[in-house]
């Protein structure tokens, strides 16, 4: 584990145990004292990947802090349990203050962020709000949340010291991608770095990819959510799921990915181990302040997800975001967090602290990318995230993320993986009752 995920740990448990010893000791000089500015506590709860692993929004928690007198109990849980942690949390009336949640929030099976979230739409900082990050924050035009992450695109980061040494080319499909694999390979080198310890890492594949969806039929999401076009019937999903298991099988994960974390892929990519990985492209950037040695903006080039031939890239309008609890006992305090992290200086420290950023859904904040990049992401077709267009997969990543792991052990086919897919979806849909599965 690298120093600054290390010093991010450290600071989330720091400032809960903080919160946690002073809000026990605040309570007695609360039942002694008739003063009406009483201690208060804000309780946070969020998954792993729901903060920056850098501790920059704890920083601005203690900030807070110091301005307010107002304390932030960061309450963090793993990522494969917070989602269904999070439902029951708010069925039982014993969720947190504040609650970091996925986007979109108007999908069916999302959060009912309407029915147990404070509507913040006459909140300042809401119309400053990319619009595209806006509307995945709200439900039928009242916005609920507050997210700062730009639109998220995943792409291959490659090195190009590797692939220059061996002679090869950023791969535009996928007889090319597996050439390039196995070149690698057979140089001694893991040719892909694939964290499935995390559970979400290998999924990306299947739902960034979703312009091959909408090649044939640009409506395909309204028909898929209307239950016109079954899942099933998208077949690059079976097709990547087939491709992903050849990989697997031809080593080109390497032989021990099934133990790999997520948190572990930054000296991966900057020791040379593994010469290629999914992420983001502000990835480089954190891999950058881990390993100063490593110019990673300038050593890793990107290209699309060559599975099924893909040669577009999706993208997510908004990432994780925050929202107030309607139960909470302290909504105002909560509020004057969210405004203190929308000032225009707080959200230039978090673009600055988050290392793994390249820009923010506030238009105000000026982003990162090289001209290089920006020159590359402008000249590809993009297509809206499956996952954010299609109802009723979001809920379910973890669950293709475990299945996706047995079917590289040999437990599931790719066709199992698809099926069980598939029926969670049904399954869901018919519990919201949802009118395009009533008949």
């Amino acid at each position: 584990m690298n120093k600054r995920i290390k010093k991010a740990l450290c600071t989330a448990l720091a400032v809960t145990c903080t919160a946690g010893l002073l809000s026990s000791c605040g309570s007695e000089k609360e039942e002694n004292s008739t003063s009406s500015s009483k201690k208060v506590t804000l309780t946070f709860g969020s998954h792993q990947s729901g903060l920056p692993t850098t501790g920059t929004v704890q920083e601005l928690a203690k900030d807070f802090e110091k301005e307010t007198g107002i304390k932030v109990d960061f309450q963090i849980s793993p990522d494969a349990q917070w989602k269904d942690l999070v439902r029951v949390k708010l069925n039982s009336g014993e969720a947190p203050d504040i609650l970091c949640i996925d986007t979109p929030v108007h999908m069916a099976s999302s959060v009912r962020v309407d029915e147990y979230c404070v509507d913040l739409s006459d909140q300042e900082w809401v119309d400053r709000m990319e619009e595209n990050a806006r509307n995945a924050v709200s439900v039928d035009d009242k916005t609920y949340g507050i997210t700062f992450p730009g639109a998220k695109m995943y792409f291959y980061l490659y090195n190009k010291d590797i692939f220059a040494g061996l002679g090869l080319e950023a791969p535009k499909t996928y007889e090319e991608f597996k050439n390039v694999c196995k070149t690698i390979k057979e140089a001694g080198i893991i040719p892909i770095y694939e964290a499935t310890t995390n559970g979400w890492h290998q999924v990306l594949p299947l739902f960034e990819t979703s312009g091959l969806w909408t090649k044939n039929d640009k409506d395909v999401f309204d028909k898929l959510n209307a239950n016109e076009v079954k899942l099933e019937d998208m077949q690059s999903i079976l097709t990547i799921l087939k491709q992903m298991d050849e990989c697997a099988e031809a080593g080109y994960f390497g032989d021990d990915y099934l133990s790999n974390a997520w948190e572990n892929a930054g000296e991966a990519m900057a020791t040379g181990k593994c010469a290629m990985t999914i992420a983001e492209l502000g990835f480089r950037g954190q891999i950058e302040a881990d390993y100063p040695d490593f110019k990673a903006t300038e050593k890793l080039g990107a290209f699309v997800m060559p599975w099924g031939d893909n040669t577009g890239i999706g993208v997510k309008p908004a990432a994780n975001a925050y929202f107030i609890n309607k139960d909470s006992k302290h909504v105002d305090e909560a509020k004057q967090f969210f405004e203190f992290l929308a000032r225009p200086e707080n959200l230039e420290k978090r673009l600055e602290g988050q290392t793994n950023l390249n820009n923010l859904c506030w238009p105000e904040i000026k982003g990162r990318y090289t001209d290089e990049d920006q020159a590359y992401i402008d000249s590809l077709e993009k297509t809206t995230v499956a996952q954010s267009a299609v109802d009723y997969i979001d809920f379910q990543w973890m669950d293709i993320g475990k299945d996706m792991e047995a079917m590289f052990t040999g437990a599931m086919t790719p066709e199992d993986v698809l099926n069980a897919l598939v029926e969670r979806r049904n399954e869901q849909a018919e519990l919201q009752k949802d009118p395009g599965w009533s008949n």
